[in-house]
């Protein structure tokens, strides 16, 4: 195989320290291995353009522009283009001319998109150059879910993104060679809705860093404290991960605590927004914001919790809470994807009802808990290996031939 890779994301994969962000950071690993890669992305804030060196350790060249359109101009600019609002939040004049430069001056023979957001600024393609789209997600059926469950303006904006995202998504599944999803179940979903070809859209699914979330490793120890501790991680000014908490907060929680009264949760995660704030005047609720290593928090925790509503893909949350041989309740949306058995390896529970149930009987069973950590270790050692979910990467980009040729 000769030619280089294009690489488009929608936030730079420094530092993989949220979902988005992790599995485009070892996507980027993964296909700078394969041939060299240019890299165009968005930076949201100044943290995120402070990590223009480290791209460039990996990028043959890059294009990192900060994103400054505001969600109030890209409604509007959407809605009068009949455009998804996603797509219009992520539009850039300066990364359309740099696509354009690099297709014209660099030898490159497939692009890669990261997320349906960045499908718009892949132009017609030579007969020579694949197309690969990641739309990691099936982030049409997120936006439909919301509108359905919903009443008012928001609701009417989310139905809206549903039905004119889902046009945009079938229209880059007819124009890309390969279409990838993080499940198997999310890639099943999205055949149904679009009616293509079994062979064009195919599962990558999400790893887990096992040498770095690995309870015998060095970080940095939190104090376990009196009394059952409970925790969940995430970004949390991202709506499902919102939700999560406060349901488990106010129902879920309190239900525990009139057998363990100690009990504390503890929301470990950036940016929470004011109604995440607002939990920590509930008794034994703890708000962390953002730590700089949540691997301290793990391997505190007794057990941590995943009692997602709406959920798409793979929960790099509960990847890694598995990979610190943690006991993991998960509700059944963070769950789908995720090759492990209920029981032996993780729980689920589908309301907070079975969430408190679950968590007081696994609370009087430290041997069990226990044995649930140690089996879920070793089903992400078996089977989530970033290694090993990526391995198929170069077959799908260039053939079977480029796969024996890259390290």
């Amino acid at each position: 195989m000769t030619g280089d890779i294009l690489f488009l994301c929608h936030r730079i994969p420094f530092p993989p320290d949220r979902g988005d962000k992790i599995r485009s950071y070892h996507l980027l690993k993964r296909l700078a291995q394969i041939a060299p890669v240019h890299v165009g992305c968005f930076g949201d804030d100044d943290r995120d353009m402070g990590y223009a060196a480290d791209l460039a350790q990996v990028a043959a060249s890059q294009c990192l522009l900060r994103r400054d359109r505001s969600k109030v101009v890209a409604g509007l600019t959407g809605l009068a283009k009949r455009q998804s609002l996603l797509v219009s939040l992520f539009d850039h004049p300066g990364l359309h001319q740099w696509v354009a430069q690099t297709l014209a001056q660099r030898p490159v023979r497939a692009v890669v998109a990261y997320s349906a957001q960045m499908a718009h600024f892949v132009p017609p393609l030579a007969p020579n150059v694949r197309f690969l789209m990641d739309f990691v997600d099936f982030d049409s059926a997120k936006y439909a879910a919301y509108g359905a469950e919903g009443s008012g303006p928001m609701a009417w904006i989310n139905r809206r993104e549903g039905r004119v995202l889902l046009d945009f998504e079938r229209t880059v599944a007819a124009r890309a060679d390969a279409c990838s999803f993080v499940s198997e179940a999310e890639a099943a979903l999205f055949r149904a809705a679009c009616g293509r070809g079994q062979y064009r859209i195919v599962a990558i699914e999400n790893g887990v860093a096992l040498d770095y979330f690995d309870p015998t490793a060095a970080f940095p120890t939190v104090d376990h404290g009196a009394g059952p501790l409970l925790v969940f991680t995430g970004q949390m000014d991202y709506r499902p991960n919102v939700e999560a908490v406060e349901s488990f907060a106010r129902q879920t929680l309190p239900a525990i605590q009139t057998i363990h009264p100690q009990a504390r949760f503890a929301i470990v995660g950036r940016n929470p927004i004011r109604a995440v704030e607002a939990l920590a005047d509930l008794p034994g609720v703890i708000v962390t914001g953002g730590v700089p290593d949540v691997r301290g928090w793990l391997a505190a925790a007794d057990i941590v919790v995943a009692p997602l509503r709406i959920a798409r893909g793979i929960q790099n949350k509960v990847l890694e809470a598995m990979a610190m041989a943690r006991p993991v309740v998960a509700s059944p949306q963070a769950a789908e994807g995720i090759d492990a058995a209920d029981g032996t390896e993780f729980l689920v529970a589908a309301n907070p009802a079975e969430e408190a149930a679950k968590v007081i009987a696994l609370l009087a069973d430290p041997a069990r808990a226990a044995r649930l950590g140690v089996a879920a270790r070793k089903r992400m050692e078996a089977r989530y290996r970033w290694s090993a979910t990526l391995a198929g990467l170069p077959d799908l980009l260039f053939g079977r031939d480029a796969g024996s040729q890259a390290a």
